[in-house]
């Protein structure tokens, strides 16, 4: 099927998927992001520690890469970013340090990418990461958009090298971010970037399930009060910071 064709099957198909309602006013769309939020078990978050974060260290930055397969042409226009480090200087405050810290998708419990996808091709897993289903983006770009964190990128351009069969192949056209490497997850591991701080020495990142009281990082956030960046949005993300 053309580019197109795929395109206009998917226009042709949205009202009729839109209005079909499974009961109570859910429609196919909303049962498929929201069926099982409140069972679940397992809510994974990440918290980062500003004070710990080093200005210098990329290791996170690069773990990703590796581990996902996130492509650097060395070109601005077609170099993605799952997770990136940004320097940042708080407005308005005379002599507001600045903070380098890593900036990523926040996997938010009310991910407004979610709201503005036209397809339902993002979705959020029943433990509370927020996914792209490849096969049904057309590439719009709403959900860029609509993200606050400015946490998504446009794959405008192939890799031919794939080293990590682990991570499936994407083709250009459709956009992507930071799973919280589920595939790893899956398998009882830790995502690249937590292991790499972690092997790095700085340990500036804490993940695990916020439901779970014993976990290192619900006492963590039970201690110390990190907070998620513009809360004020009410969009509940899973990201938090500490020193920002």
């Amino acid at each position: 099927m053309s580019e197109m064709d795929r395109r206009g099957f998917v226009k042709a198909g949205l009202a009729v998927l839109a209005g079909t309602a499974l009961g109570n006013g859910i429609t196919l769309f909303q049962a498929r992001a929201e069926d099982g939020q409140d069972k679940a078990k397992t809510r994974w978050g990440l918290v980062i520690d500003a004070n710990k974060c080093g200005e210098k260290c990329s290791e996170c930055v690069n773990a990703c890469r590796t581990e996902n397969n996130v492509p650097l042409f060395g070109d601005p226009r077609y170099d993605g970013h799952w997770i990136r480090k940004a320097t940042i200087t708080p407005e308005n405050v005379e002599g507001g340090k600045s903070t380098s810290l890593p900036l990523l998708c926040n996997h938010c419990e009310h991910p407004p990418c979610k709201h503005v996808c036209p397809t339902a091709a993002t979705f959020v897993r029943h433990d509370g990461i927020v996914l792209i289903d490849k096969h049904r983006c057309i590439g719009c770009r709403y959900c860029m958009v609509a993200c606050p964190y400015k946490a998504r990128t446009f794959v405008f351009k192939n890799s031919e090298a794939w080293p990590n069969p682990d991570v499936p192949k994407r083709s250009k056209g459709v956009v992507e971010k930071c799973t919280f490497c589920a595939h790893r997850l899956d398998k009882g591991q830790t995502p690249a970037c937590v292991e790499a701080c972690t092997k790095s020495g700085e340990g500036a990142m804490i993940f695990g399930n916020l439901n779970d009281p014993q976990s290192e990082i619900h006492r963590y956030i039970k201690e110390n009060a990190p907070h998620g960046l513009r809360e004020d949005f009410g969009l509940k993300p899973k990201v938090l910071y500490k020193g920002v």
